[in-house]
């Protein structure tokens, strides 16, 4: 079983199947839902995922025939879900515990932000590091 939840904790989650791949989504719509440079999510099928408490979800259709459903609290996104399918996409950032899924692609990177490089060779740090 893995589990998730919103930033405030209202929302919590636990799905039974299998997370698919990860995609990391660059578009216009992904960047300003999220105020990040992508949205990193997979597809859980309808079947596997289950909301643990009685939180009515917030709603906004996005885009014609997608609605994104997030934390009517805290706002954090938890899925999205498309009109005629039998699966929702997961945030996974909602996640609390490892998806044991792999990164398939990036996808929209004709529209990512101009800020962000695919190629970044940044240093990486284990917390945060104030510049002295």
């Amino acid at each position: 079983m893995i589990t998730g939840s919103c930033l405030c904790g209202n929302v919590r989650y636990e799905i039974s199947g299998k997370i698919g791949d990860i995609v990391h989504c660059h578009c216009q719509t992904c960047r300003k839902a999220h105020g990040s440079a992508f949205s990193s999510v997979a597809d859980v099928q309808d079947n596997s995922f289950k909301l643990l408490d009685e939180v009515e979800l917030g709603c906004y259709e996005s885009s014609p025939g997608k609605n994104r459903y997030f934390c009517p609290n805290c706002a954090t996104q938890i899925y999205a879900k498309k009109v005629g399918t039998e699966y929702i996409i997961l945030r996974l950032g909602s996640l609390d515990d490892d998806p044991k899924s792999k990164e398939l692609n990036h996808i929209w990177v004709s529209q990512k932000a101009s800020w962000y490089s695919l190629k970044s060779k940044l240093p990486e740090h284990l917390e945060f590091e104030q510049n002295s």
